[in-house]
């Protein structure tokens, strides 16, 4: 699969939405008591999303004869920063999740075009953008 499919095309942006409607809960009802639910909710959900993103490297070394260790490390440092994440919570867990975004944006730059996947990277960027956006309003806007 060189590029999306509309069935995975459908299921990124799709994943977008509990980015948007959390972010906007917790933007839009900041006097709720349910206020830090949505927060927690927003970086938990972050957290299985940079999870996802560094497990894909996984994959890339799993299809090697001599899987490259640095696809393994890197595999398994985004699920270390998402689980920080939801360990420092609220404002840093939020502003971490967004940087850990970005790296993972970079990273797979660099190595999807080697694995004749760059034609990802329009829609990875989108997704990008909107969920470290979402990410990061939270904090902006308190």
């Amino acid at each position: 699969m060189k590029q999306p499919t509309p069935t995975a095309k459908l299921l990124g942006y799709a994943g977008l939405i509990p980015f948007v409607a959390l972010s906007a809960l917790q933007c839009f009802l900041s006097t709720s008591p349910h206020r830090e639910i949505f927060t927690l909710s927003l970086v938990a959900y972050g957290a299985s999303i940079v999870s996802f993103l560094g497990a894909i490297h996984w994959g890339f070394a799993m299809q090697q004869i001599v899987p490259n260790r640095l696809l393994l490390l890197w595999g398994v440092v985004p699920s270390l920063l998402g689980w920080l994440s939801v360990v420092l919570g609220s404002t840093s867990g939020l502003l971490l999740l967004t940087t850990t975004l970005w790296l993972c944006f970079v990273i797979d730059y660099k190595i999807y075009p080697k694995f004749e996947l760059a034609q990802w990277l329009v829609m990875r960027f989108i997704l990008t953008t909107v969920a470290s956006v979402s990410l990061a309003a939270p904090i902006l806007l308190q």
